[in-house]
């Protein structure tokens, strides 16, 4: 059975790289990637970066006007460092212009990312539960009036709404015990990390089953997935390097390498890829790191999409 067939797939587009890239590259990616029936796009949400980084809207609106049908995301905005009411209007406005096909990734994130944009780590969180409110209830209201213990919103207008109804799905991040109940208690759909290893994801994914099942929610219809950083070559030790690079230079985790990344030739991509599915989520998020126009179609061919 093909990996097509045991879930869905989505890829990344280039938009996060220790080296330059094009928009032509964006463009290709986006656009094959619908062609040959991946399920969505994604991008990261990285500003004050030591790599070639886009703002994740911007880039996702970009693919969104080249393609017709895939679906586009952003896994994960670190939501306590943006207003929910901007980022409510952006979503709201990505949906609208791509025709109903935007997805929320959401997360917490980590002490770094509050010192960099002098924002307080204290009840952070209460200020993202209650910015999920905010934005939920923005989405499904013309006008909207929220009072919390850390958000104050005057009864305010928003008259344009997602074409999504209730709104666009929200996926929650985290793999803390608490992140993961709260997946399961207010997300639509959990994504871990490509940061995790991969024998750590299989005890998230039980964890926020259980979690899901005394929440009295079904977790057959609650979409779980897991970004894989990856390179596949013929030669598989190109194909070592060029993920060996990633991990040290972007993301500075060298020792994720083979704990949290698939790399290889085609066939042991797919026996990797097999094995993460075998464990049951509902979507695989396949992240290259380079030679994005190669890498979209030897994807492909490895899913059993071609």
């Amino acid at each position: 059975m093909a990996l097509k067939d045991l879930l869905s797939l989505g890829m990344v587009l280039p938009h996060r790289s220790p080296d330059p890239f094009s928009m032509d590259e964006v463009r290709h990616t986006a656009q094959r990637a619908e062609e040959l029936g991946f399920a969505d796009l994604w991008v990261t949400d990285n500003t004050l970066d030591h790599a070639y980084s886009l703002d994740p809207i911007v880039a996702l609106t970009y693919a969104a006007a080249v393609t017709t049908r895939i679906r586009v995301g952003v896994s994960v905005l670190v939501l306590p460092l943006h207003h929910p009411v901007h980022v409510a209007h952006q979503m709201a406005s990505l949906d609208f212009t791509s025709g109903g096909r935007a997805i929320l990734g959401l997360g917490i994130g980590g002490a770094a990312h509050y010192h960099d944009f002098g924002v307080p780590t204290e009840r952070r969180v209460r200020r993202f539960t209650e910015s999920i409110d905010v934005i939920r209830a923005l989405w499904q209201n013309d006008t909207t009036e929220y009072h919390g213990q850390i958000i104050d919103l005057p009864r305010s207008g928003f008259r344009l709404q997602p074409i999504q109804d209730p709104g666009p799905p929200i996926w929650l991040g985290g793999a803390a015990p608490a992140a993961l109940t709260r997946a399961a208690r207010i997300g639509d759909a959990w994504m871990g990390s490509g940061n995790s290893s991969v024998a750590a994801f299989g005890g998230h994914l039980r964890d926020v089953r259980e979690a899901l099942e005394r929440e009295g929610r079904d977790p057959a219809t609650f979409p779980t997935s897991k970004r894989i950083f990856m390179s596949v070559h013929e030669d598989a030790s190109i194909a070592r390097a060029e993920l060996l690079r990633w991990f040290t230079e972007v993301y500075r985790n060298a020792d994720a390498l083979d704990a949290s990344g698939v790399y290889g030739t085609p066939e042991h991509v797919r026996q990797r890829l097999e094995e993460i599915a075998a464990l049951g989520p509902s979507h695989l998020l396949l992240n290259p790191v380079t030679r994005f126009t190669e890498q979209v179609e030897a994807l492909a061919e490895v899913a059993g999409l071609e």
